[in-house]
Protein backbone atom coordinates (compact mmCIF):
# COMPACT_ATOMS: atom_id res chain seq x y z
CA UNK A 1 0.00 0.00 0.00
CA UNK A 2 0.64 3.65 -0.33
CA UNK A 3 2.43 4.48 3.02
CA UNK A 4 2.27 8.48 1.84
CA UNK A 5 -1.55 8.33 1.82
CA UNK A 6 -3.63 10.30 4.34
CA UNK A 7 -5.51 6.99 4.71
CA UNK A 8 -5.69 4.27 6.86
CA UNK A 9 -4.09 1.19 5.22
CA UNK A 10 -7.65 -0.83 6.13
CA UNK A 11 -9.61 1.54 4.23
CA UNK A 12 -7.07 2.40 1.14
CA UNK A 13 -7.91 -2.44 1.52
CA UNK A 14 -11.48 -1.25 1.17
CA UNK A 15 -11.37 1.16 -1.70
CA UNK A 16 -9.35 -1.39 -3.45
CA UNK A 17 -11.64 -4.19 -3.24
CA UNK A 18 -14.85 -1.83 -3.56
CA UNK A 19 -13.52 -0.85 -7.23
CA UNK A 20 -12.91 -4.40 -8.00
CA UNK A 21 -16.38 -5.88 -6.63
CA UNK A 22 -18.09 -3.32 -8.79
CA UNK A 23 -16.06 -4.24 -11.67
CA UNK A 24 -17.23 -8.16 -11.18
CA UNK A 25 -13.38 -9.29 -10.47
CA UNK A 26 -15.12 -11.37 -8.04
CA UNK A 27 -17.59 -13.42 -10.02
CA UNK A 28 -16.64 -16.68 -8.42
CA UNK A 29 -16.16 -15.43 -4.80
CA UNK A 30 -13.30 -13.08 -3.03
CA UNK A 31 -9.49 -14.65 -2.49
CA UNK A 32 -9.17 -16.01 1.47
CA UNK A 33 -7.58 -13.52 4.04
CA UNK A 34 -4.37 -14.97 3.81
CA UNK A 35 -3.94 -14.22 0.03
CA UNK A 36 -5.56 -10.80 0.53
CA UNK A 37 -3.18 -10.50 3.27
CA UNK A 38 0.24 -11.13 0.71
CA UNK A 39 -1.10 -8.90 -2.08
CA UNK A 40 -1.57 -5.81 0.06
CA UNK A 41 1.54 -6.42 2.07
CA UNK A 42 -1.08 -6.36 4.77
CA UNK A 43 -1.54 -8.51 8.51
CA UNK A 44 -5.05 -10.23 8.44
CA UNK A 45 -6.42 -8.29 11.03
CA UNK A 46 -6.15 -5.36 8.46
CA UNK A 47 -7.35 -7.09 5.55
CA UNK A 48 -10.28 -8.70 8.01
CA UNK A 49 -11.04 -4.89 8.79
CA UNK A 50 -11.75 -3.76 5.17
CA UNK A 51 -13.54 -6.77 4.47
CA UNK A 52 -15.33 -6.39 7.74
CA UNK A 53 -16.59 -2.87 6.43
CA UNK A 54 -17.69 -4.12 2.94
CA UNK A 55 -19.82 -6.49 4.60
CA UNK A 56 -21.67 -4.28 6.56
CA UNK A 57 -22.26 -1.93 3.48
CA UNK A 58 -23.70 -5.08 2.09
CA UNK A 59 -21.47 -5.73 -0.38
CA UNK A 60 -19.89 -9.22 0.29
CA UNK A 61 -21.51 -12.15 2.26
CA UNK A 62 -19.20 -13.69 4.10
CA UNK A 63 -19.91 -17.36 5.12
CA UNK A 64 -17.91 -19.28 7.65
CA UNK A 65 -16.46 -22.49 5.61
CA UNK A 66 -17.86 -21.07 2.91
CA UNK A 67 -16.10 -17.93 1.76
CA UNK A 68 -16.72 -14.33 1.17
CA UNK A 69 -18.67 -13.95 -1.97
CA UNK A 70 -20.03 -10.37 -3.52
CA UNK A 71 -24.04 -9.67 -2.81
CA UNK A 72 -26.35 -10.06 -5.32
CA UNK A 73 -27.35 -6.55 -6.60
CA UNK A 74 -28.70 -5.44 -9.68
CA UNK A 75 -27.43 -4.21 -13.16
CA UNK A 76 -28.67 -1.14 -12.75
CA UNK A 77 -26.87 -0.74 -9.47
CA UNK A 78 -23.83 -1.32 -11.98
CA UNK A 79 -21.55 1.47 -13.46
CA UNK A 80 -23.87 3.08 -15.77
CA UNK A 81 -21.64 4.69 -18.36
CA UNK A 82 -21.63 8.97 -16.50
CA UNK A 83 -24.31 9.62 -14.23
CA UNK A 84 -22.08 10.87 -11.34
CA UNK A 85 -20.95 14.02 -10.33
CA UNK A 86 -18.23 15.19 -12.66
CA UNK A 87 -19.81 14.05 -15.92
CA UNK A 88 -19.95 15.61 -18.88
CA UNK A 89 -21.92 15.01 -22.08
CA UNK A 90 -19.98 16.68 -25.49
CA UNK A 91 -20.18 16.18 -28.97
CA UNK A 92 -16.95 14.62 -30.55
CA UNK A 93 -15.72 17.17 -32.59
CA UNK A 94 -12.35 17.65 -32.46
CA UNK A 95 -12.04 14.75 -29.81
CA UNK A 96 -10.92 12.47 -32.60
CA UNK A 97 -8.35 14.54 -33.44
CA UNK A 98 -7.10 15.31 -29.78
CA UNK A 99 -7.01 11.14 -29.43
CA UNK A 100 -5.04 11.07 -32.67
CA UNK A 101 -2.78 13.86 -31.68
CA UNK A 102 -1.74 11.74 -27.75
CA UNK A 103 -1.41 8.36 -29.87
CA UNK A 104 1.32 10.03 -31.81
CA UNK A 105 3.27 11.30 -28.64
CA UNK A 106 2.75 7.60 -26.66
CA UNK A 107 3.46 4.49 -27.04
CA UNK A 108 1.21 1.25 -26.41
CA UNK A 109 1.53 -2.21 -25.40
CA UNK A 110 -1.40 -4.59 -26.25
CA UNK A 111 -2.28 -6.75 -22.48
CA UNK A 112 -5.58 -8.41 -23.92
CA UNK A 113 -7.50 -8.44 -26.71
CA UNK A 114 -10.13 -11.11 -26.90
CA UNK A 115 -13.81 -11.82 -27.52
CA UNK A 116 -16.41 -11.85 -24.15
CA UNK A 117 -19.96 -12.39 -22.93
CA UNK A 118 -20.84 -8.64 -22.18
CA UNK A 119 -22.08 -8.40 -18.62
CA UNK A 120 -24.36 -6.83 -17.07
CA UNK A 121 -22.82 -3.07 -16.92
CA UNK A 122 -21.04 -3.65 -19.72
CA UNK A 123 -24.47 -4.79 -21.77
CA UNK A 124 -26.24 -1.96 -19.88
CA UNK A 125 -23.62 0.80 -21.13
CA UNK A 126 -23.40 -0.48 -24.79
CA UNK A 127 -27.79 -1.34 -24.54
CA UNK A 128 -26.72 -4.98 -25.83
CA UNK A 129 -28.22 -8.06 -24.15
CA UNK A 130 -26.53 -9.54 -21.36
CA UNK A 131 -23.95 -12.06 -22.56
CA UNK A 132 -23.83 -10.34 -26.22
CA UNK A 133 -20.59 -10.74 -27.46
CA UNK A 134 -18.40 -7.89 -27.33
CA UNK A 135 -14.48 -7.27 -27.86
CA UNK A 136 -12.54 -6.39 -24.68
CA UNK A 137 -9.36 -4.44 -25.40
CA UNK A 138 -6.67 -3.49 -22.72
CA UNK A 139 -4.08 -1.16 -23.31
CA UNK A 140 -1.06 0.27 -21.75
CA UNK A 141 0.27 3.91 -22.94
CA UNK A 142 3.64 5.10 -21.73
CA UNK A 143 5.29 8.36 -22.94
CA UNK A 144 9.05 8.42 -22.95
CA UNK A 145 9.33 9.30 -19.07
CA UNK A 146 7.16 5.64 -18.44
CA UNK A 147 3.64 4.61 -17.98
CA UNK A 148 0.68 7.03 -18.62
CA UNK A 149 -2.44 5.05 -18.51
CA UNK A 150 -4.15 1.53 -18.51
CA UNK A 151 -6.88 1.76 -20.41
CA UNK A 152 -9.63 -0.75 -20.63
CA UNK A 153 -12.34 -0.52 -23.72
CA UNK A 154 -15.80 -2.55 -24.95
CA UNK A 155 -16.89 -2.19 -28.17
CA UNK A 156 -19.55 -4.36 -29.82
CA UNK A 157 -17.93 -7.49 -31.38
CA UNK A 158 -20.02 -6.75 -34.73
CA UNK A 159 -17.95 -3.22 -35.31
CA UNK A 160 -14.63 -4.79 -34.19
CA UNK A 161 -14.66 -8.33 -34.72
CA UNK A 162 -12.33 -7.71 -37.66
CA UNK A 163 -9.44 -5.56 -35.72
CA UNK A 164 -6.75 -6.96 -34.54
CA UNK A 165 -4.15 -7.16 -32.35
CA UNK A 166 -1.36 -5.12 -33.83
CA UNK A 167 -4.43 -2.66 -35.33
CA UNK A 168 -4.75 -1.52 -31.61
CA UNK A 169 -0.93 -1.08 -30.76
CA UNK A 170 -0.53 1.51 -34.28
CA UNK A 171 -3.70 3.12 -34.17
CA UNK A 172 -6.87 4.67 -31.31
CA UNK A 173 -9.95 2.11 -31.44
CA UNK A 174 -11.84 5.29 -32.19
CA UNK A 175 -10.02 5.95 -35.04
CA UNK A 176 -10.47 2.15 -36.11
CA UNK A 177 -14.00 2.45 -35.83
CA UNK A 178 -14.44 5.34 -37.70
CA UNK A 179 -12.40 3.60 -40.68
CA UNK A 180 -14.81 1.01 -40.40
CA UNK A 181 -17.44 3.14 -41.86
CA UNK A 182 -19.15 4.10 -38.63
CA UNK A 183 -19.70 7.98 -38.23
CA UNK A 184 -19.22 8.95 -34.99
CA UNK A 185 -21.50 11.44 -32.75
CA UNK A 186 -21.45 12.19 -29.28
CA UNK A 187 -19.84 11.32 -25.50
CA UNK A 188 -20.46 11.13 -22.65
CA UNK A 189 -17.92 11.06 -19.76
CA UNK A 190 -17.05 11.05 -16.42
CA UNK A 191 -14.33 11.74 -14.35
CA UNK A 192 -13.30 10.98 -11.27
CA UNK A 193 -10.62 9.18 -8.77
CA UNK A 194 -9.91 5.68 -8.03
CA UNK A 195 -6.91 4.17 -6.52
CA UNK A 196 -5.01 1.74 -8.08
CA UNK A 197 -5.36 -2.42 -7.68
CA UNK A 198 -2.33 -4.78 -7.92
CA UNK A 199 -3.18 -5.05 -11.41
CA UNK A 200 -2.92 -1.57 -12.55
CA UNK A 201 -0.06 -0.67 -9.85
CA UNK A 202 2.26 -2.95 -12.02
CA UNK A 203 1.49 -1.61 -15.12
CA UNK A 204 1.49 2.17 -14.38
CA UNK A 205 4.65 1.53 -12.07
CA UNK A 206 3.06 2.98 -9.06
CA UNK A 207 2.11 1.47 -5.50
CA UNK A 208 -0.91 -0.31 -5.06
CA UNK A 209 -3.55 1.96 -3.47
CA UNK A 210 -2.22 4.90 -5.38
CA UNK A 211 -5.00 7.68 -6.24
CA UNK A 212 -5.43 7.77 -10.38
CA UNK A 213 -7.38 10.32 -12.33
CA UNK A 214 -10.20 8.03 -13.63
CA UNK A 215 -12.20 8.47 -16.59
CA UNK A 216 -14.99 6.52 -18.10
CA UNK A 217 -16.30 7.37 -21.41
CA UNK A 218 -19.27 6.27 -23.33
CA UNK A 219 -19.05 7.40 -27.04
CA UNK A 220 -22.44 7.20 -29.92
CA UNK A 221 -22.53 7.28 -33.55
CA UNK A 222 -24.11 9.37 -35.43
CA UNK A 223 -27.24 7.46 -35.19
CA UNK A 224 -27.06 7.14 -30.79
CA UNK A 225 -25.89 4.04 -30.81
CA UNK A 226 -23.31 3.46 -28.53
CA UNK A 227 -19.91 1.80 -29.96
CA UNK A 228 -17.49 2.25 -27.68
CA UNK A 229 -17.47 2.23 -23.89
CA UNK A 230 -13.88 3.32 -21.99
CA UNK A 231 -12.55 2.92 -18.80
CA UNK A 232 -9.20 4.77 -18.39
CA UNK A 233 -6.77 4.83 -15.36
CA UNK A 234 -3.73 8.07 -15.53
CA UNK A 235 -1.50 8.53 -13.67
CA UNK A 236 -1.85 12.13 -12.65
CA UNK A 237 2.11 13.33 -12.93
CA UNK A 238 1.71 12.88 -16.65
CA UNK A 239 -1.94 13.52 -17.35
CA UNK A 240 -3.94 16.22 -16.22
CA UNK A 241 -7.95 17.20 -17.40
CA UNK A 242 -8.67 20.76 -18.15
CA UNK A 243 -11.76 22.39 -18.76
CA UNK A 244 -12.61 25.58 -20.03
CA UNK A 245 -16.10 27.18 -19.36
CA UNK A 246 -16.84 30.65 -21.26
CA UNK A 247 -19.76 32.64 -20.92
CA UNK A 248 -20.14 32.16 -17.06
CA UNK A 249 -23.77 33.00 -16.02
CA UNK A 250 -25.32 32.59 -19.37
CA UNK A 251 -27.85 30.33 -21.02
CA UNK A 252 -25.85 29.95 -23.80
CA UNK A 253 -22.59 28.76 -22.01
CA UNK A 254 -20.30 26.36 -23.39
CA UNK A 255 -17.88 23.99 -22.07
CA UNK A 256 -14.79 22.73 -23.86
CA UNK A 257 -12.42 20.07 -22.95
CA UNK A 258 -8.64 19.69 -22.89
CA UNK A 259 -6.70 16.45 -22.61
CA UNK A 260 -3.41 17.45 -22.46
CA UNK A 261 -0.43 15.18 -21.39
CA UNK A 262 2.28 16.60 -18.83
CA UNK A 263 5.85 15.73 -17.79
Amino acid sequence: MNPTLPLPKYHQIYLVLREQLREGQFADGLPPEIALSKQFAAGRVTVRRALEQLANEGLIIRQPGRGTRPAPQEAADAASAGTAPGSSASRLTGLLEKIVSMSLRTTVKVLEWRTIPAPPDVAQALQIPVGAKVKKGVRRRSLPEGPLSHITTYVPEELAGRFSRSALGRKPILRLIEESGVELGRAHQTVSARQADATVAAELDVAVGTALLAVRRLVFDAQDRPVQWLHGLYRPDRYEYQMEISQVGSSNATISVKENLSG
